[in-house]
């Protein structure tokens, strides 16, 4: 019999759950597939949210020849058979065959190179999907041809959602009685994952000989830790391990950081993934208390690259346990936050006039730059000035947090902007 997750696959967009950025009534996605016009693109999400089923359905609707391949285990080869196999099934007037490349962000240079000049020719329609950001592993002129369409993790009412369907509308389910008296560790393990909900319903299902089927917060603990192998099965536990890893050099613990970088590298995960996620830390997480932390990491992300396992452990290794030993802050992520939440409220405030350009005679009539203080020109090389926008002059987004690198950091600006950073 077919997995539950399987046998529930939405077959149309009616059906899709999530994703209403996407797919819902008007949104852009869902425009271009119900007017027929269908980019290439990739689907970038994390896992068990719906990017295959969208593939499919986008190729149903639209009843184009449908051809997939993983990129695990898809070489060149299968690439070009493919794409003429495409080439031959086309006919008058036809819409180009879609092509499915899960995993693309495995795909060799060579590999991805191969498939441009079908997407330039309209040989086919590529249909990508990736749990990595694309920015980094889809080369540009590949990347270039195609939308690049963000999924999310599913929410607490899609979960929902999923959930009645599959015990009212599912076959075998319909078959069986249930007693929902709490969800929350179902929706929690499932981690915003379809896939992982369903493997959890169709676990307590098969775990249980009771009728009705009493579904509660401890009975799902019970049984996912009964079952933690079968659960966890083709590497479900990525996630939740690189969780660790990251709130544990976030926690300064450079013991937990290490064995969760050997849990990776052990488990066979890509160098580059975990170096991309140590760039990040260094500036979300070190930032400003550490700002040298930010280039180790950038060494770090170079150096692998040259080096290739098994030394690039010694590598990780370092810059995971400098990381881990450093003092943090996250006072540069607070700040582009709030700044960028600012910007959302207040619309494009004007640019205050000392501040712009005046290349031309009438903006320097209008007063373009007039009464701007060249800082050079002052004692300290500071002069003090508005350089917000009017409306927001005052408002400060970053704060100095209590480090030793940000006090000096605090020093300094109280020296300069009494007002708003003096004690």
């Amino acid at each position: 019999m077919q997995p539950l997750a399987e046998r529930l696959r939405p077959k149309t967009l009616d059906d899709y759950i999530g994703q209403k950025h996407l797919v819902g009534p008007s949104a852009i996605l869902r425009q271009s597939i119900e007017s027929g016009r269908i980019p290439s693109m990739i689907l970038w999400g994390p896992p068990g949210v719906g990017k295959t089923t969208l593939a499919h359905i986008i190729s149903n609707q639209q009843n184009r020849a449908f051809y997939s391949l993983s990129a695990v285990s898809s070489g060149v080869k299968d690439v070009r058979e493919t794409i003429d196999k495409a080439q031959r099934g086309r006919f008058f007037n036809q819409p180009n065959a879609i092509l499915f490349i899960d995993e693309i962000h495995r795909f060799s240079k060579s590999q991805q190179d191969s498939l441009l000049a079908a997407v330039e020719q309209g040989i086919i329609t590529l249909i990508g999907a990736t749990t990595e950001n694309p920015s980094f592993e889809v080369i540009s002129p590949l990347l270039s041809r195609c939308q690049v369409y963000v999924l999310k993790s599913l929410e607490k009412e899609d979960l929902n959602e999923l959930l009645q369907r599959a015990v009212t509308e599912d076959f075998e389910l319909k078959k069986l009685v249930f007693d929902i008296h709490e969800t929350e560790a179902m929706f929690r393990f499932s981690g915003g994952d379809a896939r992982k909900l369903l493997n959890i319903i169709e676990l307590t299902v098969n775990s249980s000989t009771d009728s009705p089927i009493v579904i509660t917060n401890k009975r799902v603990e019970e049984i996912l830790q009964e079952n933690i192998a079968l659960y966890d099965k083709q590497g479900e536990m990525h996630y939740d391990i690189i969780s660790a890893f990251i709130k544990s050099i976030r926690g300064s613990d450079p013991n937990a950081a290490v064995y969760w970088l050997a849990r990776m590298l052990e488990g066979g995960e890509e160098i580059k993934f975990i170096a991309r996620r140590l760039v990040i830390l260094a500036a979300e997480d070190v930032g400003l208390a550490n700002p040298n932390a930010l280039l180790m990491a950038n060494t770090c992300f170079d150096a692998i690259h040259k080096i290739g396992m098994p030394e690039a452990r010694i590598i990780l290794s370092e810059c995971v346990i400098y990381l881990a030993t450093s003092p943090k802050s996250n006072s540069a992520y607070m700040a582009i936050d709030e700044a960028i939440n600012e910007v959302r409220q207040q619309g494009d405030l004007p640019v205050p006039l000392h501040l712009r350009n005046a290349p031309t005679k009438l903006m320097k009539q209008l007063g373009y730059g007039n009464d701007y203080k060249y800082s050079h020109s002052f004692e300290g090389n500071f002069a003090e000035q508005d350089f917000l926008p009017k409306k927001i002059k005052d408002k400060k987004f970053y704060e100095p947090q209590k480090n030793q690198q940000e006090e000096t950091i605090r020093t300094r600006l109280a020296a300069w902007w009494k007002k708003k950073y003096g004690y």
